[in-house]
């Protein structure tokens, strides 16, 4: 499974590209350099054959016929060199040479001929040369032989296909070797990023003794994280001083309110407006207590706490302290029951955000309606689902809900912070899980998929 991830890394494949470009453009060269070198091989033997046609024929003109015979008579040695000499009649009647009859030629270009011979039994050579036409009703054949050529042509023409996939071998062997050292550099950084996520900001990237880039992309993700360790350090220290220097003094205000009502007529406007303070003081505390909750799960603050947790006993605890409420509102909240659904979560954090997804179907749930809460392992995870047959949020507001102090026109009149849902996404990031809300036909779905433990653990 590593290797094929390394095979998909763009390291991998700008490195193959690479080697496959610089192994075409090899065979290409060596290509162009034999059909080259041939080329010039050709336009040399010819070039010789040429000369010496040139110069027989002139001993023909100035010498005749017995010159020319004593003159090819004379070249014979030089056929061991694979020098090919020939005279004969027009009817090609042999009269001189080294070749025991004309041959079969084939006719090329400006006058070149190329035929096969025998220069021992049973062994077929090459020769190229050209055809020369003598006064007197006598054809002259100049070659050369070819054979150690040909020989060259073909085992380079046998080799060359071998020679790119050789190259091509090795390149992407070497791709993948390079890759792999890329990609262990980046899995580096990647895994101390997720930790980083996760929520662990003590964690740095491995720098290196090389001084090569990514040493200097770690040095500058380190002093990117001291310098956010540092701003999460200070405002991990003004929430702890907001929470101390605001929390208790709104907790006193309303024990000094709710202390006043208690001497004050009930049926009296002073009372009416005591209790209407104190509300209005519980609404602030629970915002309070809401944004509080939030940036700490989105602090990660909250993972340390977090360890193997079975969501039936969360479901189930939640369930019991909204069922009278349910009752009350003439509601059934229904706990469907399930095997073992264990997650790596933080038991606070996952039982508050379940029961600001009960209260928000308790809350918008008509009376007579349902909710089923029902914790399940799937083949994607371990589900947290809740269920209701109210009125639901349509598609196009379902991603806006989930942002801070967001409230539809529907529930305008209903009392709330609009942070309940905020708070479940925040916990659902914490934890790694996806939060989707769908039509439950009628009503809403409401589902927190967890990474099963083997993944979270």
């Amino acid at each position: 499974m590593r290797k094929l991830k390394l095979f998909r890394t763009l390291a991998f494949r700008i490195i193959l590209i690479y080697f496959a470009t610089f192994a075409l453009s090899a065979a290409a060269i060596v290509a162009f350099t034999y059909w080259n070198t041939v080329k010039a091989l050709n336009a040399q033997t010819d070039l010789g054959a040429s000369e010496e046609a040139d110069s027989l024929s002139d001993a023909y003109y100035r010498l005749g016929l017995v010159g020319l015979i004593d003159q090819i008579i004379a070249r014979y040695p030089l056929g061991s060199q694979g020098h090919l000499y020939l005279l004969a009649h027009s009817d090609l009647r042999r009269v001189v040479g080294n070749l025991d009859d004309w041959p079969q030629t084939e006719h090329l270009r400006g006058g070149i001929v190329e035929f096969n011979y025998e220069p021992r039994v049973h062994e077929i050579h090459r020769a190229r040369g050209l055809i020369i036409p003598l006064m007197g009703d006598y054809e002259l054949l100049v070659a050369r032989d070819v054979f150690e050529r040909d020989e060259t042509e073909r085992q380079v023409a046998a080799n060359l296909p071998w020679s790119v996939l050789l190259m091509i071998v090795l390149g992407f062997a070497g791709g993948a070797l390079i890759s792999r050292q890329l990609t262990a550099r980046l899995d580096a950084i990647n895994r101390t990023s997720r930790e980083i996520m996760a929520g662990d900001l003590s964690r740095r990237v491995r720098v290196g003794r090389t001084g090569d880039e990514f040493d200097s992309l770690s040095q500058n993700l380190n002093r990117m994280l001291d310098r956010t360790e540092r701003l999460m350090r200070g405002m991990r220290e003004v929430t702890d001083s907001v929470a101390h220097d605001l929390r208790t003094p709104l907790n006193r205000l309303r024990n000094r309110l709710e202390s006043i009502s208690t001497a004050l007529d009930p049926d009296s406007a002073q009372a009416t407006a005591i209790d209407a303070a104190i509300a209005e003081t519980d609404r602030l505390i629970a915002t309070f207590n809401a944004l509080l909750l939030i940036a700490e799960a989105e602090a990660g603050v909250a993972r340390e706490a977090m360890a193997p947790l079975d969501l039936r006993g969360v479901v189930e605890g939640v369930a019991e302290l909204y069922a009278p409420l349910a009752e009350e509102n003439n509601l059934l909240l229904d706990v469907v029951p399930s095997g073992e659904a264990v997650i790596f979560g933080n038991k606070s954090l996952v039982s508050q955000a379940l029961a600001n997804l009960i209260d928000n179907a308790l809350k918008y749930t008509p009376a007579g309606g349902q909710i089923r809460v029902a914790a399940e392992e799937t083949r994607g995870g371990v589900a947290l689902c809740v269920a209701d047959t109210g009125p639901g949020i349509p598609p196009q507001d379902r991603s806006r809900v989930m942002e801070r102090f967001v409230r539809l026109e529907a529930s305008r009149n209903s009392p709330g912070t609009g942070l309940g849902l905020s708070l479940v996404a925040a916990v659902a990031r914490l934890h790694d899980a996806t939060f989707s809300l769908a039509d439950n036909k009628p009503g809403l779905k409401v589902v927190l998929l967890f990474p099963p433990l083997r993944s979270g653990g």
